[in-house]
C-alpha cells in the first residue's frame, strides 16, 4: 500500500505556481486575483475559505472575500455576482457552497461570468470539459487527476467505478476518467444511493472514486485486492475523546480499507488539500487568459 500524500503533492502544486507567479509578474504580467462569496456562518465553509485565502497569500496572488449575511436576498446577491464579473481586477471567483435554502444554487451559478468561473461549476465550463475543449475543471476532479498523475498510476484499460453522482464530483470524475488521453481511457461505472449491488460493483473496480457524504461507508468487502481507492468524502463525526469534540472521517473505513489497496488516499490529508490547487491553477489560467480570451 502507498500513501497518496495530498499534503506532499499540494504542496509541491503550489511551490511550482508560486515560481511561474513570480515569473508571470516579473515579465509584466498582472498580479492574479481571485475573490469569493460566502454567506453565513458554516464553520466547513468558514473554514474552507480561509484556506483558499492562506493559500492565495503563498503564492502571490491577491484575494478578496465578500462576506454576507444569511438573511441576504437572492436578488443582491445575485447583484455581488454581477459586480465581480465586471471588476476588470477580478480574474477568477467562487460563490462558496452551500447556500440558505431560499436562494437557488443553480440560479446563482448560471449568473457567474464562465470565464471567471474558476470553481469549474458553470454549465458552460462543464459542458466544454464533455467534449475535450479546454475549460476550468471543477477543482475536486482536478485534484485528483493530478494525484494520479504524480503517482504515475496506470488508467488505461481499467474499471473505474465512482460511488456518486454530484455535479461537483462524480459527475465530472465519470467524464474524465473514460476520456482518450491519460489518465483516463476506463471504463466507467458510476454508481449511487438506488444503484443495487453496489458492492459487488465495487469488488470489481480497478480504481474506486469514493465521493457520496457517507462517513466510513466503504469497507474491505467492497475492494479487490491491489486497487486504487480514492476517498472524496469529509465528514464531521462525534468523538468524544477529540479536544475539538469531533474527528474528520472519509467515505472509507481507511484502517479497515489500506492493507488491501495499491494507493490510497488519507482523510484528512488527501484529497481535500488538491482541491484548493485545482482553483489556484484556475485562478492563474484566468489571470493569463489561457481559456477565454
Amino acid at each position: 500500500m502507498q500513501l497518496l500524500d495530498g499534503k506532499l503533492i499540494s504542496s509541491q502544486i503550489k511551490s511550482e505556481i508560486k515560481a511561474e507567479v513570480e515569473k508571470w509578474i516579473a515579465d509584466g504580467g498582472k498580479k492574479p486575483h481571485l475573490a469569493a462569496i460566502l454567506v453565513g456562518q458554516d464553520g466547513a465553509s468558514e473554514t474552507y475559505v480561509a484556506s483558499k485565502i492562506r493559500s492565495c497569500e503563498e503564492i502571490g496572488f491577491t484575494s478578496t472575500l465578500l462576506r454576507f449575511g444569511p438573511e441576504i436576498t437572492e436578488e443582491a446577491l445575485l447583484d455581488a455576482v454581477e459586480s465581480l464579473n465586471n471588476d476588470p481586477d477580478v480574474d477568477g471567483f467562487i460563490v462558496q457552497l452551500p447556500l440558505p435554502k431560499h436562494i437557488s444554487e443553480n440560479t446563482i451559478m448560471e449568473a457567474v461570468n464562465p470565464a471567471k468561473d474558476v470553481d469549474g461549476f458553470h454549465p458552460v465550463n462543464v459542458g466544454k470539459m464533455c467534449k475535450g475543449l479546454p475549460s476550468y475543471i471543477s477543482a475536486t476532479p482536478f485534484g485528483i487527476i493530478e494525484m494520479l498523475i504524480r503517482a504515475g498510476i496506470e488508467t488505461s484499460g481499467k474499471h473505474c467505478v465512482v460511488i456518486g453522482r454530484s455535479q461537483i464530483v462524480g459527475l465530472p470524475m465519470s467524464i474524465l476518467m473514460q476520456r482518450n488521453e491519460y489518465p483516463g481511457n476506463c471504463t466507467v461505472t458510476i454508481t449511487h444511493s438506488k444503484t443495487h449491488n453496489l458492492k459487488e460493483i465495487c469488488q470489481t473496480a480497478d480504481i474506486l472514486i469514493a465521493a457520496l457524504g457517507r462517513p466510513e461507508f466503504v469497507t474491505a468487502d467492497y475492494v479487490k485486492e491491489g486497487a486504487v481507492v480514492i476517498d472524496v468524502g469529509i465528514s464531521r463525526v462525534v468523538d468524544a475523546s477529540k479536544k475539538s469534540g469531533f474527528a474528520i472521517k472519509g467515505d472509507v473505513n481507511f484502517n479497515d480499507v489500506a492493507p488491501k489497496t495499491s494507493y490510497i488516499t488519507p482523510v484528512p490529508g488527501g484529497v481535500g488539500l488538491m482541491t484548493i490547487c485545482g482553483l489556484l491553477t484556475n485562478t492563474f489560467k484566468a489571470a493569463k487568459k489561457e481559456i477565454y480570451k
